[in-house]
């Protein structure tokens, strides 16, 4: 991917995403991935002024989505739209038996990227959720996720999206320090695992090798 002269790169997605912004404030970027992306492509190309907005909201699904898209994304004219969702429609069916299917997910996720590109001529990154075995109860979790991250990966596919394969990229960083190291809960990245996600989000749209 190709950033152009003032594009507008939008974070969109759950407590991953949200991670601290100030709700008061539009330009908070959050202190986790979102502003180390922006942070990092803010020195690589300092003579583009590229503009960075971070709307993940903390508890957020992919109906959630659905409901503020106009708001949180189409108003705001995005160039690069970066999506990041899918872990809390698997954890409330374990919490509160509140179940999104993947088929439900899939029709949600499809509804989300054909609004952005009828409104917009947005450049899409689709961020695949994941989970570790921490605690292990986590490890159940997999049968619901997993079918979730396969229509994450078919929509890129489809839509010739970028995709971020995050859950490949943490079960592999995992071999080299413990799952906790990375996400102390399984779900919320530790600062490495934000680090993580910075690095696999840059390598995936081409800005590093």
């Amino acid at each position: 991917m190709e950033f152009q002269e003032n594009d507008i790169i939008l974070f969109q997605g759950d407590s991953i995403t949200d991670w601290g912004r100030n709700y008061e404030d539009p330009s908070s970027l959050g202190v986790g991935y979102a502003l180390m992306i922006a942070a990092r492509l803010g020195l690589l190309y300092p003579e583009k002024k590229l503009a960075f907005f971070n709307r993940g909201i903390s508890g957020n699904r992919i109906a959630d989505l659905q409901k503020r898209w106009d708001k949180d994304c189409l108003e705001l004219k995005p160039t690069v739209v970066s999506i990041y969702i899918g872990i809390n429609d698997t954890w409330r069916r374990y919490d509160s038996g509140e179940e999104t299917t993947a088929v439900q997910f899939e029709a949600s996720y499809r509804d989300l990227i054909e609004r952005t590109l009828a409104a917009t001529s947005a450049k899409l990154v689709l961020v695949e959720p994941f989970v570790l075995p921490v605690p292990e109860d986590r490890k159940g979790w997999r049968q619901d996720l997993d079918p979730k991250i396969h229509v994450v990966r078919e929509l890129a596919r489809e839509y010739g999206a970028v995709l971020v394969p995050l859950d490949g990229l943490f079960a592999a960083a995992s071999v080299k320090a413990e799952s906790a190291f990375w996400a102390p809960d399984g779900v919320h990245p530790s600062p490495a695992g934000h680090a993580l996600i910075t690095d696999a989000w840059l390598r995936a749209v081409g800005a590093i090798s």
